[in-house]
């Protein structure tokens, strides 16, 4: 197991990441002698959902804490959850791997009794000596991509079990091969402006049921979209926000390849996840407070990701050449003209650290590296 960032907290807490980011190792490990109630397995899971009040018998006296795997499955156990925090001062784990239902159904969020944690994929500190750079930019940092003999496989298969276990088992969408070619469609906004139209004449549906399967992905942890940082703006903003994927791997594994496909399309883009997949870990990891955006005026210029938050505005620009050219600099110069208190920071496939004026010029490795200083601590 590696060794995580993530922190448990001392009273309950629901724990969100997207399967495979390593939870439920994690957790056992962490809470070895807690309860541990699986909802992925069919008995358990069938004879809480008949009634949910059996999990007391499950907990026995004395108990500290108990975890609940895969909680979503049966909103219901949030009451009784909430019941034994209140009578018998249990702390509760509770982890997901969609948020849908809790977020759209009538369940039980705890009223405020719960913290809200996030798991993500492994980041380079947690990787130490195993961090491989081409390796995290061809299949990611989930876990298994970096244990599995066949990670090119293992990706594939990680694909079609959310498209069978997750959207068809939740029934979110009744049409599923539909559902796949907007999933390849999609792949080609990868750290781009969003154009739902444009994915919707792509896959053949109606833009509203391109939303909805955007809506789909953000609830199963799957995709965010990073909206345009607009605030005190000093100039006419683009509109459109940006959509990733949440491992670069994952990415790679949807994104369909042909002899027409450029390595610049298809690696700028992975390049791009993965130091958006890390800056959202540590972030979360260190409770930084950070919301993240992208800096894109109507003009073309444009910096890929802006932090902000009372730690301050940095803003990273990400280019995929080992050589950085003048013109590399023109969305960090615009920012700065309008945003002269941000620190900024270009992130290159060279490998010469070094500043230019007041941009610091990192290689993608170094960046990961100092990510952690970077974010935590201003002019680090």
């Amino acid at each position: 197991m590696y060794s995580r960032l993530l922190r448990p907290a001392k009273r309950s807490f629901f724990l969100f990441g997207p399967r495979g980011t390593g939870k439920s190792v994690w957790v056992r490990h962490t809470f070895p002698k807690a309860p541990y109630v699986d909802l992925l397995d069919g008995e358990t899971f069938t004879e809480l959902l008949a009634s949910p009040s059996r999990i007391e018998r499950r907990i026995p006296k004395g108990t500290k804490w108990v975890v609940v795997d895969e909680v979503q499955r049966a909103p219901d156990l949030l009451n009784e959850a909430h019941r034994l925090i209140e009578e018998r001062k249990i702390h509760f784990v509770l982890t997901g791997s969609s948020a849908r239902k809790l977020r759209r159904g009538p369940a039980n969020l705890l009223a405020g009794r719960a913290y809200t944690m996030r798991m993500h994929a492994l980041t380079c500190k947690e990787l130490g000596k195993a961090f491989d750079i081409r390796h995290s930019l061809r299949f990611g940092q989930l876990p298994a991509a970096y244990v599995d003999r066949n990670p090119r496989k293992f990706l594939q298969s990680y694909v079609q079990m959310y498209l069978r276990e997750e959207v068809q088992a939740e029934g979110l969408t009744r049409n599923l091969s539909a559902f796949a070619r907007f999933l390849e469609a999609i792949s080609f906004s990868q750290g781009s402006p969003l154009n739902l139209s444009s994915v919707a004449r792509d896959c053949h549906v109606e833009r509203k049921v391109v939303e909805d399967y955007v809506t789909i992905l953000e609830d199963l942890l799957l995709a965010t979209r990073v909206p345009v940082f607009t605030r005190r703006a000093k100039r006419k903003m683009a509109t459109h926000t940006k959509f990733y994927f949440f491992d670069a791997g994952v990415y790679r594994a949807i994104r369909p390849k042909g002899p027409l496909d450029s390595a610049d399309e298809i690696d700028g883009p992975a390049l791009e996840t993965l130091l958006l997949q890390e800056l959202r870990a540590h972030n979360d990891y260190g409770e930084l407070g950070y919301d993240v955006f992208h800096w894109r005026s109507i003009t073309g210029e444009e910096v890929d990701f802006v932090l902000y938050g009372e730690r301050g505005l940095l803003g990273f620009e990400v280019k995929r050449a080992d050589r950085v050219r003048d013109r590399d600099l023109d969305g960090i110069q615009a920012f700065l003209s309008d945003y002269p208190m941000a620190r900024t920071f270009l992130v290159y496939g060279g490998t010469r650290t070094y500043t230019d004026g007041p941009v610091t010029v990192l290689p993608l490795e170094a960046c990961l590296r100092r990510l952690p200083v970077l974010l935590s601590k201003p002019g680090g």
